[in-house]
C-alpha cells in the first residue's frame, strides 16, 4: 500500500485530498507547514509527496530544494494556487515531478498520483546499500561491516536501512521512531538508543555517531 505525504496548510483542502486518496486505497499523512514536511519526508517513509508552495515556516520551494539536496528521490507533485510560468518553471527545475494549480479536480490529481507512482516503480531497484566499509543487502537482509557478515533482527535491519539511505544526515530520535516503530509510538521511550547500541555492538562503535542534542548520524568515509 503506497504512503503519501500531504503538505497543505489549508485544512479544508488537506482534508479533501486526504479523504479522497484514502478512499482510493492509499495511506496518508498530512502536515501543515514546511518544517514538518522536511522532517517527515526526509525519513524516506513515503512513496509520494503532494506539496503546497505557500506554507508557514519553510515554503514549498525550500522544502523541495532540501529534499533533493538530501538525495531524496520521492516523487513530488506540487499543488498550489500559484499559476505563473515563472513559478511553474522554478518548481519543475527545482525537482518537482509535476505541477497542478488550484482550483483542481480530484480525479486529475488522482490520475497524476498514480502515474508518478508507476513511473517511480519502473526505476531500477537498488538491492544493496553501501557507505564506506558498510553494506546492507536488501534481499538477504544481511549486513557486512569490515569484511564480516552480520545477521540483524527485523528492527535492526529497518534502522540500518534508514541510516544507509541518508548517509551523513542527522536523524532525530523522533524521525527514527516514526519510520521504524510508527508515528504512535511513545516519544519518551529510549528504544531508539537501545537499538543504536545494538547496531554499534554488531557493526562497530564508529558506524553510528551521536550528535549531541540532535540525534544520530551514519558518518561518510
Amino acid at each position: 500500500m503506497n504512503r503519501i505525504l500531504i503538505v497543505e496548510d489549508e485544512e479544508r483542502i488537506a482534508s479533501f485530498v486526504e479523504k479522497g486518496l484514502r478512499a482510493n486505497g492509499f495511506t496518508t499523512t498530512a502536515v501543515a507547514d514546511g518544517d514538518a514536511a522536511c522532517e517527515y519526508a526526509l525519513t524516506g517513509g513515503f512513496d509520494l509527496v503532494v506539496l503546497d508552495i505557500g506554507l508557514p515556516g519553510r515554503d514549498g520551494f525550500t522544502v523541495l530544494r532540501q529534499l533533493r539536496e538530501a538525495r531524496v528521490t520521492t516523487p513530488v507533485i506540487v499543488l498550489t494556487a500559484r499559476d505563473s510560468v515563472r513559478d511553474t518553471v522554478a518548481g519543475l527545475e527545482g525537482g518537482a515531478d509535476d505541477w497542478m494549480t488550484k482550483p483542481f479536480r480530484f480525479e486529475e490529481l488522482l490520475a497524476r498520483v498514480r502515474l508518478r507512482l508507476r513511473t517511480a516503480a519502473r526505476a531500477p531497484e537498488v538491492t544493496v546499500l553501501r557507505s564506506g566499509s558498510l553494506s546492507l543487502d536488501l534481499r538477504t537482509r544481511r549486513a557486512r561491516a569490515q569484511g564480516r557478515t552480520v545477521d540483524l533482527t527485523a528492527r535492526e535491519f529497518v534502522l540500518l536501512e534508514l541510516f544507509l539511505r541518508h548517509p551523513g544526515q542527522v536523524l532525530s530520535r523522533e524521525q527514527i521512531l516514526s519510520h521504524v516503530w510508527g508515528y504512535d509510538f511513545d516519544p519518551g521511550s529510549n528504544i531508539v538508543d537501545v537499538y543504536v547500541r545494538a547496531l554499534r555492538k554488531k557493526l562497530g562503535a564508529q558506524q553510528v555517531e551521536t550528535v549531541r542534542g540532535m540525534g544520530y548520524r551514519l558518518p561518510t568515509w
